[in-house]
């Protein structure tokens, strides 16, 4: 017999046989092997010199000596390496990798064009007959009055008992409602800057129902471009900005909260805008990690010492610390979207270290990111939030906001829940005591709320759109408003249900962002879960309290980013094979194509039209629902 050298050693080719039926593969979480063996010679060998003329091998006297073959098999594909060549990397590289390029694009300038047509789209919809309904409407009963008093006093100030009526106006230019004071300071629950916004459109536009609800649908535009923006980065693909905006401008929550003058939809904008701040500084954090590694050999890395690039000063991670301070500034339980984001991107600079090859991503974190995180955005944060206080700390005429001199005349106290109360007493200027008063006395009003109310609801079924909160309701008489005798019982509504299979498909994708998230570490699957969880899993703790579904719009966003990356899961990947994007493409056209059609359906409801009792009865799919 010829000497038989080894696979891996022989340059001839493959030439695998099978594994016979008694000699199962070993393998590990890495690399499996498989002994193969023979009894010929592999094909370009010597012939034996007991081999006949035709080739064929003579029945030897003694037993055959069987030569192991080795088969590597790495993550299910197997490997030939001829004269030890090192192996095929499959994945990109590392600039790549860091840097995903964007899906081609439609045409040229499609990353801004089409998103914005969907902006267009959805603020059409949303300052359509603003004016309707023409009068004050479920809490637009004091934050439309404190907007005006904010920039009439830099403070909320007492109305009269009767000033809903005189607010009750036309919606026209040069139609103004009339202010009805009364004497004193108001306390209010919530802190001032969602007011100041509510007033800002007031002083535009007249103390009318256009006036104080004009900055919630601009701002609820403003939010459909952003997102389309946003997860077209976060996705690399304008087609899935495109339906994310879709989503965001055809959601029945959103869309009521862009229309009535509450705090809500203010804060919900200024989350989403300093999350979208965040995806902007991590794709330019990782533009100069790349930079960096092809300045840096592989080896690097593992000198002693090194923790990797400086980043530098980060603007838009300082943006998104002061978009989240004006969200907080809003209302208070925004922190907790600060405090969620404030890990988030540490974490993301984590994996961009660890994609380096830094031996210790963390530690490098540390020393290189933490500190500069924090003091964008939790300090940035409570900078942010006291500055909005100015009109209360300035503007002491007229007796001055509510508590403003509180100081004065409790000179001993000032910080009760903080240690070294009394030193910081002793300390600090009176109106920082005062405004600390104010604060926690507005966080225990807002923490231990209680008032039994006919729409309170628990978080759990927010997600599931199960107690919409109905901001106005009515039984207009026949010849009155548009009812006319063949429609009998009529009736109005603005009712604040989010768009409900939109809804659906967003819960049922959390669980595959989950799995997305775990199985497959997946950072935009992560970012998306932190952000419903900030915005829901708070309110467990408070499920005592007063609350309704309507505080689900802070975190609407991210129920569209969940949607459409179920839906971008069911549209498949680019390189997939046609038959299989055809489908794909079906099936989830389909469920956008649902998702519109079932905002039109339920329009009248939405916008306080004029309907038969009967058809309104068919929009209430759940006794909840009314």
């Amino acid at each position: 017999m010829a000497r038989v050298d080894s696979d891996v050693q022989n340059a001839q080719g493959p030439a695998y046989d099978s594994a016979g039926p008694d000699q199962p593969a070993e393998s590990d979480s890495s690399v499996a092997t498989e002994v193969l063996t023979t009894g010929r010679a592999d094909d370009g060998e010597a012939r034996d010199e007991g081999e006949d003329d035709d080739g064929e091998l003579e029945e030897p006297d003694y037993p055959v000596t069987r030569r192991p073959r080795w088969r590597r098999t790495e993550r299910g594909r197997v490997w030939w390496r001829p004269e030890l060549r090192p192996r095929p990397d499959a994945r990109p590289p590392l600039t790549q990798r860091l840097v995903p390029p964007f899906y081609p694009e439609f045409f040229r300038g499609a990353g801004w064009i089409l998103p914005l047509l969907v902006t267009v789209v959805g603020g059409f919809m949303r300052f359509w007959n603003l004016a309707q309904p023409n009068k004050i409407i479920f809490d637009e009963t004091y934050y439309a009055k404190d907007g005006w008093s904010m920039w009439v006093f830099g403070w909320e100030h007492n109305w009269s008992s009767s000033a809903n009526d005189a607010l009750s106006v036309c919606g026209k230019p040069g139609c103004q409602g009339v202010a009805q004071w009364s004497s004193g300071s108001e306390f209010v629950a919530h802190p001032p800057f969602g007011k100041w916004v509510i007033g800002f459109g007031e002083k535009i536009w007249g103390l009318n129902p256009v006036g104080w609800r004009l900055m919630e649908a601009a701002l609820g535009t403003l939010a459909i471009y952003i997102l389309a923006r946003t997860a077209r980065r976060m996705f690399r693909s304008t087609l899935m900005g495109v339906i994310a905006g879709l989503f965001l401008s055809f959601d029945g929550l959103a869309f009521v909260m862009a229309r009535t003058a509450l705090l809500d939809g203010i804060q919900m904008f200024f989350i989403l805008a300093g999350f979208s701040c965040l995806v902007v500084d991590r794709d330019k954090v990782r533009a100069k990690a790349a930079a960096w590694a092809e300045q840096h050999p592989r080896e690097t890395p593992w000198l002693a010492g090194e923790h990797g690039p400086k980043f530098g000063f980060r603007i838009w991670r300082l943006a998104a610390g002061v978009s989240l301070g004006l969200a907080t500034a809003t209302k208070w339980n925004a922190i907790f979207f600060v405090a969620a984001f404030s890990v988030l991107t540490v974490l993301w600079d984590r994996g961009t270290r660890r994609a380096l090859g830094l031996r210790r991503p963390s530690v490098s974190t540390l020393r290189r990111d933490a500190g500069w995180a924090v003091l964008s955005m939790p300090v940035t944060m409570v900078v942010v939030f006291v500055s909005t206080y100015a009109g209360w700390i300035f503007n002491t005429a007229n007796g001055g906001g509510y508590n403003r001199f509180w100081a004065n005349t409790n000179p001993a106290y000032g910080f009760p829940d903080l240690p070294f109360h009394r030193q910081l007493t002793e300390l600090l200027p009176g109106w920082v005591r005062s405004l600390w008063n104010y604060i926690h006395a507005q966080y225990q009003f807002d923490a231990n709320l209680q008032s039994p109310h006919p729409y309170m609801s628990n978080p759990w079924s927010w997600l599931i759109m199960g107690r919409p909160v109905a901001f106005d309701y009515n039984s207009p008489k026949v010849g009155t408003a548009g009812c006319t005798p063949a429609m009998g019982s009529c009736s109005q509504e603005v009712l604040a249900l989010g768009n409900p299979f939109l809804w659906w498909l967003a819960t049922a994708s959390i669980v595959y962002l989950l799995w997305l998230w775990i199985a497959r570490r997946d950072w935009r699957a992560g970012g998306i879960l932190l952000g419903i969880a900030a915005g829901i899993l708070p309110w467990m703790h408070y499920a005592e309290r007063t609350i309704f579904s309507f505080y689900a719009v802070a975190f609407v966003p991210f129920m569209c980013l969940a949607a459409t990356m179920s839906v971008g899961a069911i549209l498949g990947r680019a390189d997939a094979p046609p038959v299989r994007r055809a489908w794909g493409a079906a099936v989830g056209g389909a469920m956008v194509v649902a998702i519109v059609g079932i905002f039109i359906y339920f329009y009248p409801i939405y916008t306080d039209q004029t309907i038969s009792y009967n058809d309104w009865s068919s929009h209430m799919w759940f006794q909840s629902w009314i």
